[in-house]
């Protein structure tokens, strides 16, 4: 019989770190196995956790440019780092998986420091910073990209390639045939920026979209996602080009959306890479030029390189090369429909089965999973099953 065993997550409070790590944790309850999260205040906070994943918000420094904010920001990571040790006295993890961000840090610190094994998952094509120092501490390093910036070859050796745990409900939109799209039906644009830097797209898009030729603006149907100070502004831009437009700042059904649209223009966060190519969606990638070691850039690579996305960095962003993408990629359904399915075999849509399998390999011995079940049913007065 499967035993349950103990798993700690840690990981920094944005979506990109967490996302996956939500997944995860669905993954393993539905194995059976009990999940605890280390994360910050905002990741706390955020939408999507599972209900069922207990939480615990741990201090998280970091230690930045100046250094007379070190002594800080080192203090907080030794609380951190105690906190973590005291929570896998009472919860005996089998392992400690990280997702970066430097909130993951004193955990996956205290893990290595304590013998228990532990996994670090990264999200970009470019190893973050704090995994970058946990890389030759942890047992594996689990990938979503054929290629890895900054990693280390003396740690290649522990690289699972895995990919990005994507949502569910984008999930299942993966054996869904591409919307139709004839040479004189409607093209159905998704345009989304993520809560940084979508200005630029409220700004280029719209006179880009109003640059393309008569036959094919005449068919547009878009929907943009915009920060509220721009979402006027983007409307009056849209209405004085004649091109119907749905905005908000904040879209709650985005699978629905993605489902529908042809085409996506937007940022490269891996999250946004994972699930493109988990439905088959071709798009227009713009990468945040201020992104940590550049790593949207590099996000691009696999799927540009495959012929499903094209990639223009933000100081080439311009409505009139926006256009040109878009008449290269669009004016042809033959075209749009090869870049949605050099995009579909990016996908990597087994990506959480396959962490959690890896998560599995590591861990207690079966004579302390026992253990471990016989000390649960004492606590609770049941009888142990082995």
């Amino acid at each position: 019989m499967s035993v349950a065993r103990h798993y700690v997550l840690a990981a920094g409070g944005t979506g990109g770190h967490l996302i996956p790590a939500f997944a995860l944790a669905v993954e393993l309850e539905a194995r059976g196995h009990h999940v605890a999260l280390i994360t910050d205040q905002r990741g706390s906070r955020l939408p999507g956790k599972p209900q069922s994943l207990v939480t615990h918000v741990l201090p998280a420094g970091r230690i930045g440019k100046n250094p007379l904010e070190w002594p800080k920001g080192i203090e907080a990571i030794l609380e951190g780092r105690r906190m973590a040790l005291r929570l896998f006295d009472s919860f005996q993890p089998s392992c400690v998986i990280g997702f970066g961000g430097y909130p993951a840090f004193p955990a996956l610190w205290a893990a290595t420091g304590a013998k228990i094994p532990s996994v670090i998952h990264e999200q970009n094509a470019v190893l973050g910073r704090v995994n970058r120092f946990l890389a030759g501490r942890v047992n594996a390093i689990a990938t979503a990209y054929s290629e890895v910036d900054r990693l280390n070859p003396k740690h290649q050796h522990k690289v699972h390639m895995i990919g990005n745990p994507v949502r569910a409900e984008v999930l299942a939109l993966r054996e869904q045939p591409f919307p139709a799209f004839s040479a004189d039906g409607l093209l159905r644009v998704l345009v989304t920026g993520g809560s940084q830097g979508a200005s630029v797209l409220s700004e280029v898009v719209p006179d880009g979209l109003a640059m393309l030729p008569p036959a094919l603006r005449s068919r547009l149907q878009v929907t943009q996602q915009c920060r509220p100070e721009d979402i006027e502004a983007v409307r009056t831009r849209y209405s004085g080009h004649d091109i119907p437009a749905e905005l908000g700042t904040y879209f709650e059904n985005m699978a629905e959306r993605l489902a529908d649209a042809h085409l996506f223009i937007g940022r490269a966060g891996a999250s946004t890479i994972a699930e493109l190519t988990a439905v088959g969606r071709p798009a227009i990638l713009v990468p945040l030029p201020i992104a940590t070691d550049d790593h949207q850039a590099a996000n691009t690579r696999d799927m540009a390189h495959a012929g499903g996305a094209r990639m223009i960095r933000q100081d080439r962003f311009t409505a009139a090369e926006l256009a040109k993408q878009i008449q290269a990629i669009a004016m042809n359904p033959d075209t749009l429909a090869t870049a949605a399915h050099a995009a579909w075999n990016c996908g990597l849509p087994h990506a959480v089965r396959d962490l959690a399998d890896l998560v599995e390999s590591f861990g207690g011995t079966p004579l302390m999973d026992v253990i471990r079940v016989a000390k649960g049913a004492e606590a609770s007065g049941q009888e142990a099953v082995a």
